[in-house]
């Protein structure tokens, strides 16, 4: 049948690669998953206990703006709510700025390595992505800037960066938006930022309350409620009011509001989580660094490891797989064919991985 006769997506849409999420099974054994930057110690028993309580009245809408949510997250964070917009996920959130800032003929600027999602939200909308080269695996704040064109609407910035770990203090951050004019907006990804443990750090919310041209945006997916799917996003009253008029008007369910206002106010789980990640993640590193592997320094809840070689790359996660160890490949979805991803999870865990790791790079 002629293409002609059927209903045919906008211009580009076909022309964009979809997600590859992580893989999160092994064929025919009971695996350990440390492919998708999941919370190594579950959820918040607190939002645990929330969620479960909308289980008899699950036939009621849930209020429409999220406002327990944004309310509790306004209290834990000292922002104010009515700057806070919530999503189904943080991708929600990424999709709608999109779609309010992006159109034929804009531009959106990112880092080589940045987040998957940026380019996809981009050609839905229409616009130019341009990707601009790292240094070291770490976004550049001298070319991003020089990407500029009259076009830029948008710049992307995950920080940390998935899938490289890595971060620009926020000095850097602030020198970045400098660079830009005030009608492009900068979008500080903070998805990783309950990780975070280097002193010179800032998740970006400041720099959102003193600029007109700044949003940040969080999830709740990496510290223990991947499930419920839960973003959120702190802007400028402008951004917000563009927001709310194309978002779903229940785009966040109820049992996820509660959770995740149970999830936010649990700061000792969170605090638990911090410590735990960091532990593991530096002894993973330290353990793994060697004249044929390097670890990238990283920040987030993952650490991505180099091989010399993408043959080799690709026999570690084999090696890994049969051993039931489920890790993130990113050749296909980033373009580092020599590296893997692998989220921070369990000691038994972590030992696994690094014993695994340490006899593949022995036997090259």
């Amino acid at each position: 049948m002629s293409d002609t006769k059927r209903p045919l997506p906008q211009p580009g849409i076909l022309d964009i690669a979809p997600y590859v999420p992580g893989k999160s099974a092994a064929p025919g054994k009971s695996a350990i998953k440390l492919s998708s930057n999941e919370s190594p110690l579950g959820a918040s028993p607190q939002a645990v206990a929330a969620f479960s309580t909308v289980a008899q009245t699950l036939e009621i809408y849930p209020e429409g703006s999220s406002r327990l949510l944004r309310e509790a997250l306004g209290e834990v964070h000292g922002l104010d709510p009515e700057r806070i917009v919530c999503g189904n996920g943080s991708d929600d959130l990424l999709h709608l700025l999109a779609q309010c800032y992006l159109g034929q003929g804009d531009e959106a600027v990112m880092n080589r390595y940045g987040f998957s999602v940026y380019p996809i939200v981009t050609r839905a909308a229409g616009a130019t992505i341009v990707m601009v080269d790292e240094a070291d695996f770490t976004a550049d704040v001298d070319a991003l800037l020089a990407a500029v064109t009259p076009a830029t609407k948008i710049v992307w910035l995950a920080n940390p960066n998935n899938p490289t770990g890595t971060y620009l203090p926020d000095a850097q951050v602030r020198r970045l938006h400098a660079g830009l004019r005030p009608d492009i907006l900068l979008v500080v990804d903070s998805a990783y930022a309950e990780y975070v443990t280097a002193d010179d750090y800032a998740t970006g919310d400041a720099l959102v309350t003193e600029a007109d041209n700044v949003v940040m945006v969080r999830t709740f997916s990496k510290m223990g409620l991947a499930a419920a799917r839960i973003g959120w996003l702190y802007g400028p009253d402008h951004v917000v009011d563009a927001l709310n008029r194309i978002r779903g008007p229940f785009n966040v369910n109820l049992p996820a509001q509660l959770a995740g206002a149970a999830a936010a106010r649990d700061t000792e789980f969170t605090a638990r989580l911090r410590q735990h990640n960091a532990q593991w993640r530096d002894w993973l590193s330290a353990e793994l660094s060697s004249n044929a592997l390097r670890v990238v320094p990283s920040q987030a809840n993952f650490v991505m490891v180099l091989f010399p070689d993408a043959a080799m790359a690709a026999r570690a996660f084999s090696t890994l797989m049969d051993q039931g160890f489920i890790v993130r490949e990113i050749g296909q979805s980033y373009g580092i064919p020599t590296g893997l991803r692998i989220s921070i999870g369990s000691e038994v865990a972590m030992r696994g991985v690094a014993e695994i790791l340490k006899s593949v790079a022995a036997s090259q």
